[in-house]
């Protein structure tokens, strides 16, 4: 590609079909993972003979004196310098193997870029938080491609394996992208998607299933309530993470706060997070009136009037969601503190000595091992709420799900999560 640049032969089509064709079977066939499926020789015969496999590469490096051909097998048919256990290989590589797991994450790509930031994409860019770069929008028309892929493509896939002291984790992906949970005609689509993957997972005899990101989404499935009116006998609890995620917002509130601001869309962590502040004797002020009716019946009577609507709230602490706009982040003072409680970061529209924290997210202890990427935006070695509730919720053993309209005690999860090793992040 070098060589095309520096003679002026180069073009965005060259390197994006050297990158899907030349450079993706080189690495495929050096895997020693066998991941073509049979059916696809089955389908189309003739191409066994024009594309090679990773097992049959791999006779090569073990055999030495057959199987030379790189991409095309073609040739060592007609030179009689094929592996006799070939085929053989191929069909052992390629049965599936049950692989027992205790706990999954439901997650979903985000934007077209994400894709090379996950596990199975590039691992440069895994082993960062995301964030969109310019030099990858050379990129596009393989984005594009691995879209319609995704879109096409029928079930999940594993995005990452952990292992935690004897639990072993992992998380799969949802192959949707942000934009297609806000199209109506998706939603039956993605929620059998979910269902697949959930059943999946019950087969394979996990304890939790934790619903990250949209998946979890009130419009779509009720915070997951819809899963378990369909299958109210799962062996596995669900857990949408509500009461950690409350928890990490609620404990991130700097000592000595008396009163603090909601902002952005109600949702049900925000809800959570307002009743316990209102318990602990924080004032709560909501700006928007229609916000303040619908919390007021969620909040303990004994608090209640620890929640007030004001138009101009003064606080140097707010707490911020979906919907927390520029212009809404404009009325906050100098100086003053975003805590986030959604699980995508708020745009930072103040520079004036203001201050973002994360969204609610842990850092992960030593014995959570295999983190080689970053969850989306996180940190190296830092999980969402969502995603650490329910592995700690594996770790105790709880027998109950945390979807729809249920919330778990949040002083009893954020105690068990620091009892396991987990601890908050520091702000960003």
């Amino acid at each position: 590609m070098i060589a095309c640049a520096l003679t002026g032969t180069a073009s965005i089509m060259t390197f994006e079909l050297y990158m899907l064709y030349i450079d993706f079977m080189n690495n495929m066939g050096h895997c020693n993972f066998e991941l073509v499926p049979s059916w696809l020789f089955t389908w189309f015969p003739p191409l066994k003979y024009l594309m090679y496999t990773p097992s049959f590469h791999s006779l090569h490096h073990t055999q030495f004196r057959t199987n030379y051909s790189l991409f095309m097998p073609f040739y060592d048919y007609i030179y009689n310098t094929m592996d006799k256990s070939s085929d053989t290989l191929h069909e052992k590589s390629i049965e599936s193997k049950e692989e027992a797991v205790d706990v999954v994450h439901l997650t979903h790509l985000t934007s077209l870029q994400s894709i090379y930031h996950m596990r199975p994409g590039f691992a440069e860019f895994a082993s960062k938080p995301y964030a969109s770069k310019w030099y990858m929008r050379i990129m596009w028309p393989l984005s594009w491609l691995s879209m319609v892929l995704t879109w096409t493509y029928g079930s999940w896939f594993t995005a990452e394996r952990n292992v935690m002291k004897k639990l072993r984790i992992q998380s799969w992906a949802i192959p949707r992208y942000n934009f297609h949970y806000g199209l109506n005609w998706e939603k039956e689509a993605i929620n059998n998607l979910i269902v697949k993957a959930i059943c999946e997972a019950d087969k394979k005899g996990a304890k939790v299933v934790s619903l990250g990101l949209l998946n979890q989404a009130q419009s779509l499935n009720g915070s997951g309530e819809l899963y378990l009116q369909k299958y109210p006998k799962l062996g596995l609890k669900l857990v949408d993470g509500t009461s950690l995620a409350a928890a990490v917002v609620a404990n991130s509130i700097p000592q000595g706060t008396d009163q603090v601001v909601l902002s952005g869309n109600i949702s049900k962590v925000a809800c959570a997070v307002a009743a316990a502040l209102c318990k602990k004797n924080i004032k709560v002020i909501i700006t928007n009136k229609q916000d303040y009716h619908f919390l007021q019946p969620k909040i303990p009577e004994d608090a209640a009037d620890n929640l007030l609507l004001s138009k101009t709230g003064i606080a140097k602490v707010w707490i911020i969601g979906e919907g927390a706009d520029a212009t809404e982040q404009l009325r906050a003072p100098k100086g003053t503190r975003f805590i986030p409680y959604s699980q995508f970061p708020p745009r930072m529209a103040r520079k004036d000595g203001c201050t973002y924290s994360t969204t609610p997210a842990m850092s992960v202890p030593k014995t959570l091992q295999n983190v080689h990427s970053c969850e989306n935006w996180l940190p190296r070695r830092v999980m969402s709420a969502w995603r650490v509730a329910g592995i700690v919720h594996a770790l105790e053993g709880w027998d109950e799900h945390e979807c729809g309209d249920m919330v778990l005690d949040m002083d009893k999860v954020w105690s068990a999560a620091l009892l396991h090793g987990f601890r908050p992040v520091a702000e960003a």
